[in-house]
């Protein structure tokens, strides 16, 4: 298990991030596909000592595509976008590429949706890259309990779950239960906080966090054998985004310290 950040805390060019990133203590960052070229990129994260975990691929689709979309081209130049994260999460040594569910719930689009994550999950593995799914409130798949049971319905071995722990507050789930419940099937954690209603992505413990439960996480996150990154996202709207990620770095040292293996 090691700590990563989401890059999009920070609101400069990718070089000032990246040093940011480096005098702050990380190693791993996520991106999105539209966060610089990716000869940029892989400059830029050699010469500051970081690794880049995962690619959110979410970001930057088209406007006129969707992965749940009945209409082939449509799907089509989702897919495409989707693939290409996939191609540049595997050139820079990355390990996840994960998606967030659109809004449409009906059974038609759902199955749609199914179909392009088992041809995205196929093309990735070929390529030694996870694909996960971030259940989030007020799409499709708004609960951990409700993603996990649609990954299952899939059934693809490459295919998992990114648990946001914000999220869990927001749809009243309790973390540590998620997360015993996911199990192998848990592919990344991305942590932040809220007032449990709004998806804020505060510093942590600036919500209705408690160290006891950001501590219970952690452990059963030993629990189940996770290995992969546990990644902070925060807000750039905060008053002092860098502070916040300072801080919540050194939150997670102290509760997760006897549980993680890399900072």
């Amino acid at each position: 298990m090691y700590l990563s950040c989401c890059v999009w805390a920070l609101t400069a060019s990718p070089g000032e991030v990246l040093s940011d990133m480096e005098s702050l203590g990380f190693r791993w960052i996520d991106i999105r596909p539209d966060f610089a070229p990716l000869k940029e990129v892989h400059s830029l994260s050699e010469r500051h000592s970081l690794g880049v975990s995962s690619i959110a691929a979410s970001f930057g689709v088209p406007k006129d595509a969707s992965l749940d979309s009945s209409d082939k081209k449509t799907r089509g130049r989702a897919l495409a976008h989707v693939e290409q994260a996939v191609r540049d999460c595997a050139a820079l040594g990355g390990r996840v590429v994960y998606l967030v569910p659109g809004p449409n719930d009906s059974k038609a689009a759902l199955r749609e949706y199914a179909d392009s994550l088992a041809r995205v999950a196929e093309f990735a593995a070929e390529r030694d890259v996870k694909v996960c799914i971030e259940h989030f409130p007020g799409t499709a798949l708004p609960t951990a309990a409700a993603t996990l049971g649609y990954l299952d319905s899939i059934g693809h071995p490459n295919l998992g779950l990114l648990f946001d722990i914000g999220h869990v507050q927001i749809s009243g789930e309790e973390p540590a239960s998620v997360l015993r419940e996911a199990g192998e099937r848990l592919f990344y954690v991305h942590l932040d906080d809220n007032d449990g209603k709004g998806d804020l992505h505060w510093s942590l413990l600036d919500g209705v966090m408690t160290k006891e439960t950001l501590r219970g996480a952690f452990e059963a996150l030993k629990e189940i054998g996770y290995s992969g990154a546990v990644s902070l996202e925060l807000n750039p709207g905060l008053p002092d985004p860098f502070q916040a990620l300072k801080r919540s770095r050194q939150i997670v040292i102290e509760c997760g310290s006897e549980f993680m293996l890399e900072y």
